[in-house]
């Protein structure tokens, strides 16, 4: 009986954790999609992929968003990007 109270404590804990690990997701402020949609700026050819998690080189251009100091965005490849200004990491896509 023990051993398997350890190993159902165990499997809830391993379970739990990927159940965290997996649910990490940022959810931007409607003033920020908003700003971003809304700005007339040229894009920026990336030969590559623009991926969620991923840095922008230091030859795109990102923007900043006023009173939004964790946020600011770029257009690459003819896709409006939020980005984390500090790692310049993509935090979304917009469509």
């Amino acid at each position: 009986m023990k051993r398997f109270a350890s190993m159902t404590a165990a499997l809830f804990l391993t379970l739990s954790t990927s159940a965290i690990a997996q649910t990490t997701t940022v959810v931007l402020p409607g003033e920020v999609r908003t700003y971003v949609l809304e700005q007339n700026v040229p894009s920026v050819t990336f030969e590559g992929e623009v991926v969620v998690g991923q840095p922008l080189p230091e030859t795109v251009e990102i923007h900043t968003i006023p009173d939004q100091p964790d946020y600011a965005y770029a257009v690459v490849n003819n896709k409006r990007v939020v980005v984390n200004p500090k790692q310049r990491t993509v935090v979304e896509v917009l469509q």
